[in-house]
């Protein structure tokens, strides 16, 4: 009989009795959630004569490839579903007032900061200007006084509200300064 563990909400099922619809004479399907950071409880890892699963983390993938077929997908940990934001790239004006760049692989929303160029040598890298855009364009129509001039930064927030980098100066030290609320 061949027994199928299933990612099943946060976590990987094994073990419990199968409704009959879990079940033909070739296959039953087993479940039980893990918990308590990983660990199945008492430290009991599922095994046979001919092999042995041992679950180490709990956000982590279990195995690094996603197994993927014609009708399906297995996947361990939060990180595939909710990856950690990165930097947000190749923010442009399309006309002088539309903003867009690059869609970012975590993105659950966007964040844009805005100030005066003559602010940089602040290190603060602008304020709020928007929070939580659902795509990655917005307008900013701001009037620029004869003489200076604005700039732009995106963040993005994954699913889980994690804010990523505003970039990186060109020491190579990520950029600091106030963040959207």
């Amino acid at each position: 009989m061949i027994r199928t563990a299933m990612l099943v909400g946060l976590g990987l099922v094994f073990g419990a009795a199968p409704a009959a619809a879990q079940q033909s004479a070739s296959h039953t399907l087993e479940e039980h959630v893990f918990n308590a950071g990983g660990h199945p409880a008492a430290g009991v890892s599922p095994a046979s004569a001919s092999h042995r699963i041992t679950l180490g983390s709990l956000g982590d993938a279990l195995a690094a490839p996603v197994l993927v077929g014609a009708t399906s997908e297995l996947s361990g940990g939060f990180v595939l579903a909710y990856p950690p934001p990165g930097e947000v790239e190749g923010l442009r004006f399309t006309d002088p007032a539309t903003l867009v760049w690059d869609a970012e692989r975590s993105a659950g929303r966007y964040n844009l900061y805005r100030a005066e160029v003559s602010t940089l040598g602040g290190l603060a890298y602008g304020t709020c200007a928007e929070l939580g855009l659902g795509a990655p364009t917005t307008t900013d129509a701001t009037p620029v006084a004869p003489g200076s001039g604005l700039f732009f930064l995106v963040t993005v927030e994954n699913r889980l509200g994690e804010e990523g980098t505003k970039g990186y100066r060109g020491d190579g030290a990520e950029r600091t300064g106030t963040v959207c609320p």
